[in-house]
């Protein structure tokens, strides 16, 4: 199963942006390449496989990752580690 996951642009160059995910200090790269608007540091993307799909509300994103963490936590909680959540 894959998972497309929303990540705040920290920088972007080269057409690649440098993503932070949830609120620990994990950062993912994806390509900027397919998205259909403008993007800039501080906007949400969400991203699948390497690639910005689109651009988020900062409330939309917020919400998603809250879904994401209440998911880690029915797994188990603090007994379940995930670094990027």
């Amino acid at each position: 199963m894959c998972l497309a996951i929303p990540a705040e642009i920290l920088e972007i160059s080269d057409g690649v942006a440098t993503c932070k995910v949830g609120e620990g200090d994990t950062t993912v790269q994806a390509s900027i390449m397919l998205m259909d608007e403008e993007v800039a540091l501080g906007d949400y993307i969400i991203i699948h496989a390497g690639f910005a799909l689109r651009k988020l509300d900062p409330k939309e994103a917020q919400e998603t990752l809250k879904i994401l963490r209440d998911m880690v936590d029915l797994l188990g909680g603090e007994n379940y580690q995930h670094e990027m959540l």
